[in-house]
C-alpha cells in the first residue's frame, strides 16, 4: 500500500475515534453532571478538538487530491491554527479558574478576561503579519518606515491607548473585580466586565453603563463589595425628656446586651477565628485591609429640640443587602420591645400652645 492510503486510514481512525470518544465522554459527564470541573474539561477539550480535526482533514484533502490552491490552503490553515491557539489559551485559563474554585481560592475573573482579550489582539496581529508576509510585503521595511506615520497613528489612537493602559492599572491595583458593587461620581451598580478600553456596569435600574477605563482609573470609586464582615447598622432612638437617669442607663445597657447576644451582630468573640487567620502580616491594619468591622456603640448621644437621642451603632455579620435588612429589622423590633417594657417613651415633634386667660392686660 502507498503512503496516501496509510494516511487515509489514519485520518479516518482519528475522525471515528474523536466522534466516538466525544460521545462516550458526554455520556460519562451526564452521569457526573454535578461535577462542574468535568463538564468544563469536556467542553474545552471538545472545542480544541474541532479546529484540530478540521486542520488534519483539510490538509489531508489537499494532499490526497493534489490540490494546488495555495492561497486557499494558506488562509484555511491560518484561520484554523489561530482558532486552535485561541481555544488552547481558553482551555488553560478555564482550567486554572476551575482548579482555584475547587480549592476555594479567590478567582480574579477580570485578569483572565484581560488575558483572553490580549490573546485576541495578539492573534489578530500575527494573522495580519502572516498575510503581509504571504504576499511578499517586507515587514522590516514597514516597521522602519513607521516614524512619522507611527506618531500620527499614536496621536489618533491616544485615547484608545490611554484606556488600554488604564485597564491594566485597574486590574493590577486590585481595586475592582467583576461582580463588585461599586459607586462612582455618576453611576452605581455591579461590574459586569472590565475590557481593554472600557468597563461595563449594570446599574440597579437594570441599565448597562459603559465607562472608559481612563475615567474610572482617574476618579474616585467606592467599592461596597470589598469587605468580608460588617455592614453598618446606625440609627438614633429618640425618647422623651426625662430626669430618670437610672432608667435611661438601664435601657442603654439592655440594648447593648441585646446587640452583643444577637447571633448576627459582629463582636470580637464571633469573629475571633477569622481575625486569627488574617493576622499573618502586621504591616497593615487587617480590619482596614480586608474589610472587617466590629464597632458596637450604644450611648446617649445628644439633646435635641424635643428628644433625648440614644445612638445605636453596630455591624451585621452578613454583608448581603437583603440579609442585612433582615438583621436590621430584627434589631429595630428588639429595641422597640425594650422601650415598650421600660418607663421611657418614644418622642415625636409636638407643639404646645399657651393660652393666657388674664383680662385687661393692655389697659392702663
Amino acid at each position: 500500500m502507498n503512503i496516501k492510503l496509510y494516511i487515509l486510514i489514519f485520518v479516518l481512525i482519528v475522525n471515528v475515534f474523536f466522534i466516538f470518544l466525544a460521545k462516550q465522554i458526554k455520556y460519562f459527564l451526564f452521569k457526573k453532571r454535578k461535577n462542574v470541573f468535568l463538564k468544563l474539561l469536556y467542553s474545552r477539550v471538545y472545542k480544541i478538538g474541532i479546529p484540530l480535526l478540521l486542520l488534519i482533514d483539510l490538509n489531508f484533502a489537499f494532499y490526497f487530491f493534489d490540490l494546488q490552491y495555495k492561497e486557499v490552503k494558506f488562509f484555511i490553515n491560518l484561520f484554523l491554527i489561530s482558532w486552535l491557539f485561541y481555544e488552547i489559551i481558553k482551555y488553560i485559563i478555564y482550567t486554572t479558574i476551575s482548579i482555584k474554585i475547587t480549592q476555594k481560592k479567590r478567582v480574579r475573573r477580570e485578569l483572565f478576561h484581560l488575558i483572553i482579550n490580549l490573546t485576541k489582539v495578539f492573534i489578530a496581529l500575527i494573522v495580519f503579519i502572516s498575510i503581509l508576509s504571504f504576499y511578499g510585503v517586507n515587514i522590516t521595511a514597514i516597521i522602519t518606515s513607521l516614524g512619522i506615520g507611527g506618531v500620527i497613528i499614536g496621536l489618533a489612537a491616544k485615547d484608545t491607548l490611554s484606556n488600554f493602559f488604564d485597564s491594566i492599572r485597574l486590574i493590577s491595583s486590585d481595586a475592582i473585580h467583576i461582580g463588585d458593587w461599586i459607586e462612582t461620581r455618576d453611576f452605581e451598580g455591579f461590574v459586569t466586565e472590565i475590557g481593554l478600553t472600557y468597563t461595563q456596569i449594570r446599574t440597579f435600574d437594570n441599565s448597562l453603563v459603559v465607562i472608559p477605563n481612563t475615567k474610572l482609573a482617574n476618579d474616585w470609586v467606592r467599592n461596597w463589595s470589598r469587605r468580608i464582615i460588617g455592614r453598618r447598622i446606625k440609627f438614633w432612638i429618640k425618647i422623651k425628656y426625662t430626669l430618670d437617669i437610672d432608667e435611661v442607663n438601664r435601657v442603654i445597657k439592655e440594648i447593648r446586651k441585646m446587640l452583643i447576644s444577637h447571633p448576627m451582630i459582629v463582636t470580637d468573640e464571633k469573629i475571633a477565628e477569622i481575625k486569627n487567620r488574617l493576622h499573618k502580616n502586621n504591616l497593615f491594619n487587617i480590619e482596614d485591609k480586608y474589610g472587617v468591622r466590629k464597632t458596637l456603640l450604644v450611648y446617649l448621644d445628644e439633646f435635641d429640640e424635643y428628644s433625648m437621642n440614644i445612638l445605636v451603632y453596630a455591624f451585621s455579620i452578613t454583608i448581603d443587602w437583603e440579609e442585612w435588612l433582615k438583621v436590621k429589622q430584627d434589631v429595630l423590633l428588639k429595641v422597640l420591645e425594650i422601650i415598650r417594657k421600660s418607663k421611657l417613651e418614644l418622642a415625636y415633634p409636638t407643639s404646645v400652645i399657651f393660652h393666657d386667660e388674664r383680662k385687661n392686660l393692655w389697659k392702663e
